[in-house]
């Protein structure tokens, strides 16, 4: 299953950067809670691979955060991650 990377999760004066809010096209966040707890990858252009694991729902529309190590870089924003 494929999503998109929509960006780090965001306060209103912060940024946090090992925080990564991902949409897979969940219409709401019960279908979404069933993806809880399962890793992602995401792949460079390079092919470097960055994995990470899904933490919480975002809101409920569907969206969820998860965490990588290392972190996303910004060129991530608006790439695709894929459930591994």
């Amino acid at each position: 299953m494929e999503g998109i990377v929509l960006g780090y999760r965001r306060g209103s004066t912060t940024q946090n950067v090992n925080q990564v809010l991902l949409d897979f096209g969940f219409k709401d966040s019960k279908e979404a809670e069933k993806v809880i707890g399962k890793d992602v990858i995401w792949i460079s252009p390079s092919g470097k691979q960055i994995k990470g694991k899904i933490i919480a729902l975002h809101g409920k529309k569907g969206v969820v955060r998860a965490k990588f190590s290392p972190n996303l870089p910004g060129q991530a924003k608006t790439t695709k991650v894929k459930i591994i």
